[in-house]
């Protein structure tokens, strides 16, 4: 890294924390100011905090090097999100508007009784708290690794930085930070990928990378495949991906905050419906970043194994001269395959795609793949415990070796400010449950408003500590932005399941609910353990499971009448 990029990383950061404290310095004074931003924000922050709460630093960092990997096919994870945005404005929106609830889980109360509102909250904590510590600790350990940054150092600084604007100003704080950190990675984004887009040879075209991408599978887009093992088609994000979505923004109280700070029902309704609109083509637009840089990896040099940890423990083993030997194979395929990537080119800049060149440029593919699965081999070898996979090095690696000074800062910025949106996100969620649910909750003497704010802010110093502390033990999971999804599907399927229950069956006693929740979350933890469907499943069928038990409880064991109760809506 160059001067320049030191300062504008160091600026765009300091930037964000200090407009956060000053923004928002002497406005939080009692818990609906602090928690709820005092019901003062416009539709367009709602939408633009909803977004960067979930686009994460494992957003820009795994995404792109998921679709180098894998293709384009990981944005049908997303097909359900735009039809769970609509359940949720016309359902959970109205009903938490109305009952003036601080957190998701306040309701749970009102509609069942206080074991199954702790029931929701306490999954809430456990799953979020753990997330948290991902979105500190996914971007610390690449940078560590990639720029030879102490990593427990970085997860002090990413936390902390969080932890002094959120501290200060609650959900305001959060909610004003996230739009310029939203204006910083699309900026930072759309900059690469046009970058990227110049760095391809003179004569080729937009239109001439897509086939290359698509003459090596990359650009197969969606899957109408049944097979459950199959982790990514139309049917599981529609189904799948529409019930995490249902369960992530509509029960988990990291986005529910952001849209209940709204100024009304219909702007915080307008807030996500933009989210709905703009979260597909945006994570199209950053896996389509990864699959540019695959074609750009046609004709440049590319590294046997982007983790640099790696290399290093292959330079100290009994394996360096084997690793070495598929080095030279890597590059002597390098060049066969750019001389073949341009012959296509010219063809088809005579408007003729040349189907056995496509065949061609699949066989080399498949033979670079081949030659990687060896190095990992190799590596693993050396060293039982070291992480193979290099999805999540890949577009960090192609930043540091081939963007111009500057943009390099601009783009490290991009993934710490990603790094620190989702993760305030996650402190004032975490802390204003734990304030609210657990703490005033069960508090026996009433307190003051002030006390509850105080209370929340050392709850928010208690996460950011957890997290923190979570950060500096963890280790990488195959893929950090799966890793997220299937923590968050473990647990989502029975909150929603939860939460339909509420809304929609209204026979349902506490009893039944609370007990079927349990026995759905064992059954989850045990159907993930035995690894016989795709994580984005569980949601599903956490879901249906829940609400099926539940209805079996109730009409067998808890109330054979099946009393129907007032809803508290009406």
């Amino acid at each position: 890294m160059q001067q320049i990029d030191w300062i504008i990383l160091v600026i765009t950061l300091l930037f964000i924390v200090i407009y956060g404290v000053w923004k928002t310095k002497g406005s939080t004074g009692n818990v609906k100011d602090y928690i709820l931003g005092n019901n003062e924000t416009p539709w367009w922050t709602v939408g633009l905090s909803v977004m960067a709460t979930q686009a994460s630093a494992i957003t820009f960092l795994s995404t792109p090097g998921q679709a180098y990997h894998d293709g384009m096919g990981f944005v049908q994870f997303y097909f359900g999100l735009p039809i769970a945005m609509v359940v949720i404005s016309m359902t959970f929106i109205p009903i938490y508007h109305k009952l003036k609830v601080f957190t998701a889980y306040e309701y749970l109360e009102e509609r069942f009784d206080l074991k199954t509102r702790s029931l929701a909250s306490i999954l809430f904590l456990v799953q979020r708290g753990l997330g948290t510590g991902i979105t500190i600790y996914a971007p610390s350990i690449i940078l560590s690794s990639i720029l030879g940054w102490n990593l427990t150092q970085l997860n002090i600084i990413i936390g902390s930085l969080v932890i002094i604007y959120t501290f200060s100003g609650g959900t305001k704080a959060v909610n004003v930070t996230q739009k310029h950190q939203m204006f910083v990675i699309m900026f930072g984004m759309i900059a690469t990928f046009f970058l990227i887009l110049h760095l391809l040879p003179n004569d080729m075209t937009f239109g001439n990378a897509l086939h290359i991408a698509g003459a090596n599978d990359k650009m197969n887009i969606v899957d109408f495949s049944f097979d459950p093992e199959t982790r990514y088609t139309f049917w599981s994000g529609i189904t799948g991906g529409f019930f995490l979505a249902l369960s992530y923004f509509g029960t988990d109280q990291s986005q529910v905050g952001r849209y209940l700070s709204g100024k009304s029902i219909r702007e915080s309704q307008m807030g996500l419906i933009m989210n709905g609109f703009l979260k597909v083509p945006m994570q199209f637009f950053i896996l389509l970043i990864g699959v540019m840089v695959f074609v750009f990896f046609q004709f440049n040099p590319v590294p046997l194994n982007f983790n640099p940890n790696n290399k290093i423990v292959i330079e100290k083993s009994i394996y360096k001269e084997e690793y070495q030997h598929l080095e030279k194979q890597l590059a002597d395929l390098s060049e066969e395959k750019k001389e073949f990537n341009l012959l296509y080119i010219d063809h088809l800049n005579q408007n003729y795609d040349n189907p056995i060149l496509r065949k061609k440029l699949t066989a080399l593919s498949n033979k670079e793949n081949d030659l990687r699965d060896q190095a990992k081999e190799l590596i693993s070898k050396a060293d039982s415990k070291a992480e193979t996979n290099d999805k999540d090095y890949f577009f960090i690696n192609f930043i540091l070796n081939y963007l111009p000074k500057g943009l390099i800062g601009l783009l490290l910025a991009v993934i710490l400010s990603a790094a620190m949106s989702s993760t305030a996100s996650g402190l004032t969620a975490l802390a204003s449950t734990t304030a609210i649910d657990i703490y005033k909750r069960n508090l026996k003497v009433e307190k003051s408003d002030k006390h509850y704010v105080n209370a929340t802010r050392v709850f928010t110093v208690f996460w950011g500590i957890i997290a923190i502390l979570f950060a500096c033990i963890g280790t990488l999971f195959e893929n950090l932005i799966q890793l997220v999804n299937i923590i968050g599907s473990i647990f989502y399927g029975t909150v929603l399941g939860i939460f339909l229950v509420g809304f929609y069956i209204k026979y349902i006693r506490a009893k039944a609910i609370f007990w079927g929740a349990i026995i759905t979350q064992l059954m989850i933890f045990y159907i993930f353990y035995l690894d016989i469907v795709s994580f984005l499943w569980l949601n599903f069928i956490g879901a249906l499971m829940t609400i099926i038990i539940a209805i079996l409880l109730q009409f067998f064991l808890f109330n054979n009448k099946m009393e129907t109760i007032e809803s508290v809506e009406k």
